[in-house]
């Protein structure tokens, strides 16, 4: 064993390497799409707070700067070939063509020593510069197709499948966020255990300077029950329309506020519509974070009914502000929250089950408080982003020092 792996041996839990990490997502931000964008802009602020060199290479649109220095993170911006196709997937292609070419003009000039790739978007450039600077390459998996649909039932969820599987087999090492993801994994692609770390998604206590009533006056003299999210199918916001016909049915002074962007949005505004439960419920669209936690302050409770969700950082965002928070008992969410501990479990895609909750919640105030207080304590404690950066940092030495043996254990 040479002296470079005796080294990382006294010092693989120290945190004393200072990494030169090159790091790639398709968004990122102000590009943000979903929570995959905000994990990588936290988790690359606090390893580049921890001292590690950080340069993300990802998807700009002409209008963003294509290189600056954000937060201590190197930031390049690309602008995928084809980027004028409507056809998804050669927009993908033509970023990691572009992404590909990026790395390999900073590798010119930096000598990286990981490769930490977010999701199968960015799977074929992460592969191909792990090979050309021969460096060991880490994956983070938020999500599968797999689990969004509920099985692969389409050539194009067969098509992301086999993209998702052939990035895991070529990465080094995988992180996911919760045991549930582990078992997603370990069960859809029948790698070895060993290859799966947990590193859960991080999140910083909020600021909110914006009253929300100010923003949006339809509110002002109503209790709310708030939800957010991305307005897809697996988000389970078709729960809270049912909810809310339910209440009208039986007279029930329940108003869910739900804001969010994404493909079904004009959907569930058609369905709160044609029901006339325009008092009952409101679908608001996008709100920045600045709102969003506006509107989380002051609300009664919040609602996350996801069918599926590998981790669910919303619900970590409305914990953190002392909100009581009911999840579904599904996926990462039943990982994050304790019944009636530090918040309330519901059965997904059962309005009773919601409605049930939010009864226990309005009519026990006290215990209401509780819940939200020790909800924010235990998130303050074990989700903050330096933890979770830190064991990251653990997790790409370790990969590092079994590249290394590997390599001398068999040598070409």
């Amino acid at each position: 064993m040479d002296d470079y792996i005796n080294t990382a041996l006294t010092q693989k839990h120290s945190y004393d390497w200072q990494l030169k990490i090159l790091m790639l997502t398709w968004e990122y931000p102000p590009h943000v799409v979903g929570g995959l964008s905000r994990h990588v802009y936290g988790l690359s602020a606090q390893l580049a707070q921890l001292g590690h060199e950080v340069h993300v290479i990802t998807a700009g649109n002409g209008g963003l700067t294509s290189n600056e220095k954000v937060n201590g993170v190197h930031v390049h911006r690309i602008i995928p070939l084809n980027n004028q196709d409507d056809n998804f997937l050669s927009w993908i292609a033509g970023l990691n063509l572009a992404m590909s070419y990026k790395g390999v003009k900073i590798a010119e000039d930096i000598k990286f020593d990981i490769v930490h790739a977010h999701d199968w978007l960015v799977g074929t450039s992460a592969v191909t510069l792990k090979e050309e600077m021969s460096i060991p390459l880490l994956t983070t998996i938020h999500a599968t197709e797999h689990g969004r649909n509920i099985g692969i039932h389409t050539d194009m969820q067969q098509f992301i499948h086999n993209k998702e599987k052939k990035l895991i087999m070529e990465s080094d090492q995988i992180i996911v966020c919760s045991t549930y993801m582990r078992e997603e994994l370990l069960t859809n692609f029948r790698l070895a255990e060993k290859k799966l770390e947990i590193v859960p998604n991080g999140i910083e206590p909020s600021t909110v300077e914006v009253n929300s009533n100010e923003i949006y006056p339809f509110i002002k003299h109503r209790k709310y029950v708030f939800s957010v999210g991305r307005m897809v199918k697996e988000k389970g916001f078709e729960t809270i329309i049912e909810a809310a016909q339910l209440a009208k049915e039986n007279q029930r002074d329940i108003y869910f506020v739900i804001a969010g962007k994404g493909p079904m949005l004009e959907r569930y505004r058609k369905m709160v519509s044609e029901r006339q439960l325009d008092y009952f419920i409101a679908f608001i669209g996008y709100v920045s974070d600045e709102q969003r936690n506006a509107l989380l302050v002051n609300s009664e409770i919040a609602v996350f009914p996801s069918l599926y969700e590998p981790f669910g950082i919303v619900a970590l965002e409305a914990m953190i502000l002392g909100k009581p928070t009911i999840v579904s008992d599904t996926g990462g969410l039943k990982g994050i929250i304790m019944d009636k501990q530090t918040g309330l479990l519901m059965n997904p895609g059962d309005a009773e089950s919601l409605l049930s909750n939010i009864d226990f919640l309005s009519q026990n105030l006290d215990k209401a408080k509780e819940i939200g207080e020790t909800g924010r304590r235990v998130v303050k404690s074990l989700y903050g982003w330096k933890r979770v950066a830190s064991q990251t940092v653990k997790v790409m030495e370790e990969t590092m020092l079994n590249k290394r043996v590997n390599v001398n254990d068999n040598p070409r």
